[in-house]
């Protein structure tokens, strides 16, 4: 009987052991730093560091849905190197990057990866997906779904009648001037963003909007601009009401496939199953950069337009003030004071667009903070990296 015990116990470890050397690095990584909740906010850097490449693939989500890709892919040749004039792998290393993808007129000028990210393997945006979440209102609009972003948004969420949001206009919603209250703070685990997702929803409705309709007014409706990531969930469900489409499907269908994106996406899902449209899209750092290249090409795909005539101009033209010298607000992208714009998210996912230089920036990383709110200036040193980018397109110009 011993020895069966120990021959069992032998095959056991044997089996282990081959599993553990043969499976994926990126699983072993998850499998030693796997997170216990789905507050990501409170995770270690070590959890954040194994979760963020596979987000999907964790078990204490509850699912995610896939974003396919289509049978063309948008070439992205290699240019000729860019000389950025700084010690890239140092930024690199401070700013603990995992890509970094530098598109000029067109052509890849730079990348390189760190935290042992390679090409190809995908990586979570975070509130980068709020930029193309405004987008597919844009597109809903061109297909004829939407009427007008001056509609009242409980014409297309009938659960808010009744609410703070009854008078708020898509717009206001695109703006993040609601004039409804609510609390970011990304290090406060009773704060409105660290508790909406874990909200239990009433019965047969969706659970952002049965949280967000129970929330008080702050001030009249486009007043003030106060940053809500509910309000980003609240235009994919938006999107998905007015289209009868799931967002993933409208994503690929108007954009992922006829673009040409070379891999499947996918969006995490909310406990009703509604994407988590102000956040969470699992996507390469390719085709982070193709999303730049979209939007920069003014959303013409096949030489017609995805979206209506002077969308892209309007959503990424300052329409709010935040109160920061360098950053103005537009339909859910960041914009700076030269005409630049970015997309941006917690732990320094971005994609940074310049027409001007016909540049985009497409970063993922995991700073050891959510934002600079919560210590450190990450972000400030982000943007000087992206001026010293745009001022070595330029000796390249002048040269």
């Amino acid at each position: 009987m011993r020895k069966w015990i120990f021959l069992t116990l032998f095959v056991i470890v044997a089996v282990c052991s081959v599993f553990w050397v043969t499976v994926d690095k990126d699983i072993r990584r998850l499998i030693v730093n796997l997170p216990t909740n789905t507050d990501v906010l409170f995770w270690s850097i070590p959890q954040r560091d194994a979760a963020f490449r596979m987000m999907d693939r964790i078990p204490i989500f509850i699912k995610s849905r896939t974003i396919p890709a289509g049978k063309k892919i948008y070439p992205l040749p290699k240019g000729v190197p860019l000389s950025a004039g700084i010690d890239v792998r140092a930024y690199m290393e401070d700013q603990r990057t995992a890509a970094l993808v530098i598109v000029q007129d067109g052509k890849i000028r730079l990348e390189k990866y760190g935290l042992d990210f390679s090409p190809g393997k995908r990586w979570t945006s975070f509130s980068v997906a709020k930029s193309f979440t405004s987008t597919l209102v844009g597109a809903a609009i061109k297909d004829g779904y939407i009427k007008s972003i001056e509609d009242k948004v409980s014409n297309y969420i009938p659960d808010l009648r009744g609410s703070a949001y009854d008078n708020v206009t898509i717009k206001q919603l695109l703006t993040m001037t609601s004039g409804v209250k609510w609390n970011e703070d990304y290090a406060d685990p009773k704060s409105d963003v660290a508790l909406f997702n874990t909200h239990k929803a009433e019965p047969g409705m969706d659970s952002t909007v049965s949280y967000m309709r129970k929330l008080e007014r702050e001030v009249p409706p486009g007043t003030k601009w106060v940053y809500k990531t509910g309000e980003a969930n609240l235009i994919g469900v938006l999107v998905s009401s007015a289209t009868k489409k799931r967002l993933s499907d409208y994503l690929a269908e108007k954009i992922w496939q006829p673009f040409g994106m070379e891999q499947d996406a996918s969006w995490l899902l909310g406990p009703t199953g509604h994407e988590i449209s102000g956040c969470c899209m699992q996507a390469s750092t390719h085709d982070f950069a193709r999303l730049g290249l979209f939007i920069l090409g003014g959303g013409i795909i096949d030489g017609k337009s995805v979206l209506p005539d002077d969308w892209i101009a309007e959503s990424t033209t300052k329409q709010s003030d935040t109160g920061s010298p360098e950053y103005g607000y537009g339909y859910q992208w960041w914009t700076l004071n030269d005409g630049a714009f970015t997309a941006r998210g917690i732990f320094g996912q971005g994609i940074f667009i310049d027409a001007k230089r016909k540049l985009i920036i497409a970063s993922n990383s995991n700073w050891p903070q959510a934002t600079d709110r919560q210590g450190g200036n990450q972000s400030k040193k982000r943007l000087a990296f992206y001026r010293q980018i745009q001022l070595a397109v330029d000796r390249e110009a002048k040269q």
